[in-house]
C-alpha cells in the first residue's frame, strides 16, 4: 500500500475551447513516466479539479490508468469541501481501477479538527481497499490539519500518507516522529522536498517534476542513497526553477513550459488565466538553455 518517492500532481490538458484535450493526455503521461515520476495524482487541485465535472474526473481516472498501467500508481483526486460529494466520487473512482485516493482538506468551509476527522473518515471508508493520502495545504484551504488530528486518523487502516504543504517543519517533524513506520509523509512544496526528507520524510508530490522530473528524481534518490551533498547541490540548482513554476497561479506556468516542450497547450480554465507571451518569455529565461538540468556528473 506504499507509494514511491516521486509523485507528480498532474495537470489536465485543455484545448482553446476549454475542453479536455484527450489527444494530449497520452504524450503527457508518457513524458512524466519517462522523466522519473512513479505516481500520478489525477484531477487533483493542480489538475484544476474545481473546474472538472464528475464525468470528466472519472474519465480522466480511467484513461490515465489505461495509459500508465502498472508503471506508476494512479491516485485519484477526489477531495472537495463537500463531504457527501467527496464520499460519492471516491466510491465511483474505485471502479476506475486506480491505485489510491488523494483528498485535500475542505477549503473555504473552515471545519473544526473534529469535522475534518469525520470528513476524511468517510472518504477513506468509501474506498476501503485503497490507500488514502491526505493533502494539508493551509495557504489555500485556510484550515490546518493539526498533528493530533492526523495521528488520530492513522487509526483508520487505509489512511497511509499525507502531502504536507504547511511549511511548518516543527509540525512535520512531529508527524514523522509519532506516526507508524508505514505512514508516508510527502512534501507538497517542491522547494521543501529535500528539507522534508532530511527530517525523515518520504519524497514529494511535485509540480516541478512536469519539467524537471529527472533532476527531481535524481535529487531524491541521491539523498535516499546516502549522498546528501549531491542532493543538496541539485536542490540549489533546481530552486529557481521550482519557484518559477509558481510565478503566476499554478498550474499556468507549468502548462506554459509544457507547451514549449510541444506536449500540451498552455490553456487553463477560468478563473485561472494562461500565461501571456511576455510571461512565457520570462519563464523561458529561467529554464534556459533547456527545461532540465544536466545530471550526467552525478551518475555513478
Amino acid at each position: 500500500m506504499e507509494f514511491d518517492r516521486l509523485i507528480t500532481a498532474m495537470v489536465t490538458p485543455f484545448d482553446s475551447s476549454g475542453a479536455i484535450d484527450w489527444e494530449a493526455l497520452e504524450p503527457l503521461v508518457e513524458h512524466l513516466l519517462a522523466t522519473g515520476s512513479k505516481g500520478l495524482v489525477v484531477a487533483g487541485t493542480t489538475g484544476e479539479s474545481p473546474t472538472l465535472s464528475t464525468d470528466e474526473k472519472l474519465a480522466l481516472f480511467r484513461r490515465v490508468k489505461e495509459i500508465a498501467g502498472t508503471r506508476a500508481a494512479v491516485i485519484a483526486g477526489t477531495g472537495t469541501n463537500d463531504t457527501a460529494y467527496s464520499e460519492q466520487i471516491t466510491q465511483k473512482a474505485v471502479s476506475c481501477d486506480i491505485d489510491g485516493i488523494m483528498a485535500v482538506t475542505p477549503y473555504y468551509s473552515k471545519p473544526s479538527q473534529e469535522g475534518m476527522y469525520h470528513h476524511f473518515k468517510r472518504v477513506a471508508e468509501a474506498a476501503p481497499s485503497l490507500p488514502v493520502m491526505i493533502y494539508n495545504i493551509p495557504g489555500r484551504c485556510i484550515v490546518n490539519l493539526e498533528p493530533k488530528t492526523l495521528l488520530h486518523m492513522t487509526g483508520i487502516s487505509n489512511i497511509r500518507s499525507v502531502k504536507e504543504a504547511s511549511g511548518d517543519f516543527d509540525q512535520i517533524s512531529h508527524v514523522i516522529e509519532h506516526t507508524p513506520d508505514y505512514f508516508q509523509v510527502y512534501s507538497g512544496d517542491d522547494s521543501s522536498t529535500l528539507p522534508l526528507m532530511s527530517v525523515g520524510g518520504t519524497g514529494a508530490v511535485s509540480v516541478a517534476s512536469h519539467i524537471a522530473g529527472r533532476e527531481m528524481s535524481t535529487m531524491i534518490d541521491r539523498f535516499a542513497d546516502g549522498n546528501p551533498a549531491q542532493a543538496a547541490s541539485l536542490h540549489r540548482s533546481l530552486l529557481p526553477k521550482m519557484k518559477a513554476c509558481f510565478m503566476t497561479p499554478s498550474p499556468a506556468p507549468v502548462k506554459g513550459m509544457l507547451e514549449q516542450l510541444g506536449l500540451i497547450s498552455r490553456y487553463t480554465r477560468a478563473p485561472l488565466l494562461p500565461l501571456t507571451g511576455a510571461e512565457v518569455t520570462q519563464l523561458k529565461k529561467t529554464f534556459d538553455p533547456g527545461p532540465e538540468i544536466k545530471t550526467e556528473h552525478f551518475e555513478p
